[in-house]
């Protein structure tokens, strides 16, 4: 033990401590496999609300509540950070458009963040086409993110990961005693591709096929819901991420991080204000079973509300992650518009650690 106490603090002299950053993707707070922009500007705390195509990785179980089925081949997501904006956004004009090419490739990251020491920088892009009525849903989801930092001390390393998620889905949903319990369950056949390590950010990062963790598996998501027929319709909820604890297959460099099999919980009310407008109040616990040790529970709790003005126009704000969120959308039977800002902590166990702001673009249209 001694000995491993010696090494600890040798290895804590030599490795210069700005380049310790801990690039993670932040799965306890936020496990799905698709986000939703509606949901992270309530702070992710969506379970109760999910009544759309994204209940499919929310809590299956709100299939019941979709109010009218569509057709949407178009349903994509485009989300990026502060620091993500400010490398490829600034400078000249003339350097703008190589700069924003950079911004979708590590190797990129790594040109842009060698002038930009300090910086987090990271973007996400999803698509999610599918068809979904009430009670069903199926479709083809495919997810790509990159996350890049360079620290400013002399000696630092680029830290670096990507994950890209991508495979066909279905989920079912029953509803019993009209509605008051709805069940649900979805299943992906998921492929994922991962790379995360750190490199001189002097040299050109260049990684083979061989070099990314691969692996398949099938990703049950199970769900619950319980709608009590009175005032303010009071609503709790269960989910369990993984249901069937299934692991990744392992080829190339090995098996992908895993996804752990988690459980959130929710309770809701959602009274009506005058005859059009409607609130929706939500409080969420992340990782019930604290799977994520190194996550805070104070983290872990999240809120949000949702104004919904005749089912047309939309204002949300949550609390998630530690730090505030906030959100406009607009709804149609063809379109669903959705413009989001939230942020997650880059740091671990502690509470407000370092935030990382972020700004999502959600279009989904079709018929």
């Amino acid at each position: 033990m001694k000995r491993l106490t010696i090494l600890g603090s040798i290895l804590s002299v030599l490795i210069p401590q700005s380049a310790i950053y801990g690039l993670s993707f932040n799965d306890a707070v936020f496990p799905e496999l698709a986000t939703s922009g509606r949901a992270l500007a309530m702070g992710n705390a969506f379970l109760n609300r999910a009544d759309d195509s994204s209940a499919v990785f929310y809590n299956p179980a709100g299939l019941g509540t979709v109010r009218y089925g569509h057709f949407h081949l178009s349903n994509f997501t485009l989300e990026s950070n502060k620091g993500w904006l400010q490398l490829t956004t600034g400078g000249k004009i003339t350097d703008a458009m190589s700069s924003f090419s950079d911004g979708f490739n590590l190797d990129g990251f790594r040109k842009l963040l060698v002038d930009n020491k300090g910086t987090l920088a990271h973007t996400r892009f999803h698509m999610l086409p599918n068809l979904t009525t009430r009670y069903f849903s199926t479709g083809y989801l495919f997810s790509r993110r990159y996350k890049g930092y360079l620290g400013a001390e002399a000696g630092d390393q680029f830290e670096y990961a990507y994950r890209q998620d991508h495979g066909p889905y279905m989920a079912l949903n029953l509803s019993l005693f009209g509605g008051v319990i709805k069940l649900g369950a979805s299943g992906i056949m998921l492929q994922r591709n991962e790379l995360i390590g750190t490199g001189d950010p002097s040299i050109t990062l260049d990684p083979q096929d061989n070099d990314y963790n691969k692996g398949s598996a099938l990703i049950v998501t199970a769900g619950g819901r319980i709608t009590l027929p009175i005032t303010y319709l009071p609503t709790i909820s269960y989910v369990m991420h993984n249901a069937l604890d299934k692991a990744f297959t392992g080829r190339a460099a090995g098996a992908p991080t895993e996804i752990k099999q988690t459980v959130d919980v929710g309770f809701s009310i959602t009274p009506q204000w005058g005859r059009n407008t409607r609130a929706h109040f939500e409080i969420n616990y992340k990782d019930m079973d604290k799977i994520y040790t190194d996550v805070s529970v104070a983290r872990r709790i999240i809120a949000g509300m949702e104004l919904d003005f005749s089912r047309v126009m939309y204002v949300r704000l949550g609390y998630g992650d530690g730090f505030g969120s906030f959100g406009l959308g607009i709804k149609s039977k063809r379109l669903e518009f959705d413009l989001t800002t939230y942020a997650v902590d880059t740091t671990g166990a502690s509470y407000r650690g370092k935030e990382d702001r972020r700004f999502t673009m959600t279009v989904s249209s079709g018929f």
